[in-house]
C-alpha cells in the first residue's frame, strides 16, 4: 500500500492536476486502504502552488466526484455480483435468502430522506466511501438513487479536502493523517451498522419461520377438530 501511495504522490509531479484528480480518485477509491484525504488534498496544495485561484478547486472537485462516482460504480456491481455467491453458498446457514437482501435495498431506496441519507454518507469526510459502495451492492439499493446522491455527496467531501489542503500547505501531512485517522472509526461505525443488519435479517428471518410453524400447527389441529365435529 504504500508503494501505491509513492506512486500517487510521484505522478502528481508528472502530469496536469487535473489528470491526477481523475486518475488518483479512481484509484483510490477502488483500492480501499488507501486514505481518502490523500489525492484530494495534494491536489488543493498542488493547484495552490501552481498559483491557481480557489475557484478551481471546484473544477477539481467535479472531476474527482465524477471519477469516484465510477469508482463505486464498479464496486457497486462487484458487490451486487458477490451477494448472489455468498447466499447461494452461506444463506441457509445465516437464514437470509436473495429476498431478505433486495427487500432491504428497496426499503432504504425509496423517498428523499435515503438520499440524503446516502449523500451524507458520501460528503462527511471521516465516513469512507469503499464499504459505503459494499453495502449498497449487496443490498441493492435503488442505482439511479445511488448514483445520484454518491455524485452529489463527493462533490461536498471533495470541496472540503480540496480546500484544506490549498489553504494549508505547511500542514498538509498532519492534516492528512488526522483525518486517516478519523476514518478508521468510520470504518468500525460501517462495521457495526454492518452487523446490526445482519443480525436484524437474521431475527426477522427466525421470527417469520417460527410465525409459519405456527400457523402450520394451528391449521392442523384445525382440521383434526373439524373432522372430529363431523
Amino acid at each position: 500500500m504504500n508503494t501505491i501511495i509513492s506512486w500517487l504522490e510521484a505522478l502528481s509531479q508528472q502530469i496536469p492536476v487535473t489528470w491526477f484528480v481523475l486518475i488518483g480518485s479512481l484509484v483510490e477509491e477502488i483500492i480501499a486502504p488507501i486514505p481518502s484525504p490523500l489525492v484530494m488534498m495534494l491536489g488543493g496544495s498542488i493547484s495552490a502552488g501552481q498559483g491557481s485561484p480557489l475557484i478551481f478547486i471546484c473544477v477539481l472537485a467535479l472531476i474527482g466526484a465524477l471519477s469516484k462516482t465510477l469508482g463505486s460504480l464498479i464496486i457497486y456491481f462487484i458487490s451486487d455480483k458477490a451477494e448472489d455467491v455468498i447466499i447461494d453458498k452461506f444463506g441457509r446457514f445465516l437464514g437470509i435468502s436473495h429476498s431478505d437482501t433486495e427487500g432491504l435495498g428497496k426499503y432504504f431506496g425509496q423517498g428523499k430522506r435515503d438520499d440524503i441519507t446516502i449523500f451524507l454518507m458520501r460528503a462527511i469526510p471521516v465516513m469512507p466511501t469503499a464499504p459505503v459502495s459494499v453495502i449498497a451492492g449487496l443490498i441493492k439499493i435503488d442505482l439511479k438513487t445511488y448514483l445520484m446522491s454518491t455524485f452529489l455527496g463527493l462533490i461536498l467531501r471533495n470541496l472540503i479536502y480540496l480546500y484544506l489542503g490549498y489553504t494549508s500547505l505547511g500542514a498538509l501531512e498532519s492534516l492528512s493523517g488526522g483525518f486517516d485517522s478519523l476514518e478508521k472509526v468510520g470504518y468500525l461505525i460501517l462495521a457495526i451498522f454492518g452487523g446490526i443488519v445482519l443480525l436484524w435479517m437474521y431475527r426477522k428471518r427466525r421470527q417469520g419461520s417460527v410465525l409459519t410453524m405456527i400457523d402450520s400447527l394451528t391449521n392442523k389441529v384445525t382440521r383434526v377438530l373439524k373432522k372430529k365435529s363431523r
